[in-house]
C-alpha cells in the first residue's frame, strides 16, 4: 500500500529531514548544488559544494535512536549507488578534475550530525 499513513509519514520525516539538513548545511558555509539529484543509477538527497569538494549527502532521519543510528542504514549498495550517481554527475557537468567526497546526514528531531568522509 503505497500511499498508506505509515508510508505517508516515512515520506514526510524524510522531507522534514532533508529540508532541515539543507538549512544546516548553509549555515556550515555548504553551496547547495541540487536536491533530489536523480540518474539513471538512483538519487542522491543533496549535492553539496564547500572548500573546493563536491559533496554527496544521504540524509538518513529518524524520529528517535530507538533502532540504532541512522548512519548504520547507509550500507554497501546504498555507497555503490551514491558511487554511481557521483561518477554520472561527474561526467553529465564534465568536472572531470572535480575532488568528490560522500557524507551522510543524520537527523533525529531537530538534532542534526554530519558525518563527512562517511564511505
Amino acid at each position: 500500500m503505497p500511499n498508506s499513513p505509515k508510508n505517508l509519514y516515512k515520506k514526510l520525516l524524510g522531507l522534514t529531514g532533508e529540508s532541515l539538513t539543507v538549512k544546516h548545511l548553509k549555515k556550515l558555509g555548504y553551496k547547495i548544488l541540487k536536491t533530489n539529484y536523480v540518474t539513471p543509477f538512483g538519487e542522491a538527497d543533496i549535492v553539496a559544494i564547500k572548500n573546493g569538494v563536491t559533496v554527496f549527502i544521504e540524509v538518513k532521519t529518524r524520529s528517535s535512536n530507538k533502532y540504532g543510528n541512522p548512519a548504520s542504514a547507509v550500507g554497501y549498495k546504498k555507497q555503490q549507488k551514491y558511487r554511481e550517481i557521483a561518477n554520472f554527475y561527474v561526467l553529465e557537468n564534465g568536472l572531470n578534475d572535480a575532488i568528490i567526497s560522500f557524507a551522510v546526514a543524520e537527523v533525529i528531531g531537530e538534532e542534526i550530525n554530519i558525518i563527512t568522509d562517511a564511505f
